[in-house]
């Protein structure tokens, strides 16, 4: 088993289960401050829910790809690769866009959520917990289908990259435990900050992938094709197979964590530079922008409502 295919899941998993881990956590505090504690299970249900869900969604989208693999229509190996190129496609838009879309919004995270939770509290009875649930549901599917989606274009098969998923859950649940039961100081803006450059970067590598199966399914039409290396990729740029092979350590371990290939074509190399310098760009514009004073302003942060707000 090749543990150095658990590295992608696992590092998507911790930076995306975190997320989820840290609106769990204002929940609970805010149900805690606001003294109805007795909505928690609403919020078991929730994550629970949620990680069902998720893993629903992978169920669906594995038996469409082993579907299409098992077909005998001629043309399903070229639509395989194609459902695959666009997995990819799917997966790069939307972690690229969570990526900069939560660096973004971090800063006014803990007040969105309170404010969420305190409309819902506001309702009472049944609909308060329905309210929590919802809240919990959607957080979770949100990140665990952004993680299945990354797994399933990965086509990261066998028992590694599940053990990659469920180590991540793991850690990003104890770091949740670590910050809100046990009080710990963690400096999540770091955190994400780093977990963020390295997503970019795993990411990045779902670029090479997507567009070799562009050039596969390209392939299968031979007369589509005008090289003998590729048929849409382009002359060769290099060839470090002999030197550092993709398929054994180090360069496994580079491959899932950079996105390295031992061997490069001309589209590929350019499509990898072009997302790191377009999404890289918009994603270290977004950590040293400034929240505008509008947003900071006391008057417009949606908190609690004063009857729930803590009197300590």
């Amino acid at each position: 088993m090749n543990f150095s295919d658990a590295l992608p899941t696992f590092a998507v998993t911790l930076r995306e289960g975190f997320e989820a881990a840290l609106v769990v956590g204002i929940v609970m505090a805010c149900l805690s401050r606001a003294k109805q504690t007795h909505l928690n299970p609403w919020v078991y249900f929730g994550i629970g829910a949620g990680l069902l869900a998720s893993a629903g969604v992978g169920v669906l989208f594995a038996a469409l790809i082993q579907g299409v693999a098992a077909s005998e229509n001629p043309a399903a190996p070229i639509f395989g690769q194609l459902l695959e190129a666009g997995f990819g496609v799917v997966a790069i838009a939307m972690l690229s866009w969570m990526l900069i879309w939560m660096t973004q919004q971090a800063k006014s995270l803990k007040a969105e959520v309170e404010g969420a939770i305190g409309s819902v509290i506001n309702r009472g009875g049944t609909a308060a917990g329905w309210g929590v649930f919802t809240l919990i549901f959607i957080a979770v599917l949100r990140e665990g289908f952004e993680t299945v989606l990354f797994i399933v274009a990965k086509f990261q098969q066998g028992l590694a990259p599940a053990i990659g998923a469920l180590a991540g859950i793991a850690a990003a649940a104890g770091l949740g435990v670590l910050l809100f039961k046990w009080g710990i100081r963690i400096d999540i803006r770091r955190f994400f900050q780093v977990m963020g450059v390295f997503l970019l970067l795993i990411v990045s590598g779902l670029v090479i992938s997507a567009l070799r199966h562009f050039d596969a399914a390209a392939a299968l039409q031979g007369d589509l094709c005008w090289a003998q290396a590729s048929c849409i990729l382009g002359p060769q740029v290099w060839n470090l197979h002999e030197i550092l092979p993709d398929r054994e350590f180090p360069g496994v371990l580079l491959k899932a964590l950079f996105g390295y290939r031992d061997r490069i074509y001309l589209i590929q190399a350019i499509g990898y530079l072009l997302f790191l310098l377009t999404v890289g760009g918009f994603y270290f514009q977004s950590l040293t922008g400034q929240t505008p004073k509008s947003e900071r302003s006391p008057g417009n942060q949606r908190r609690l409502p004063p009857q729930y707000e803590s009197t300590e």
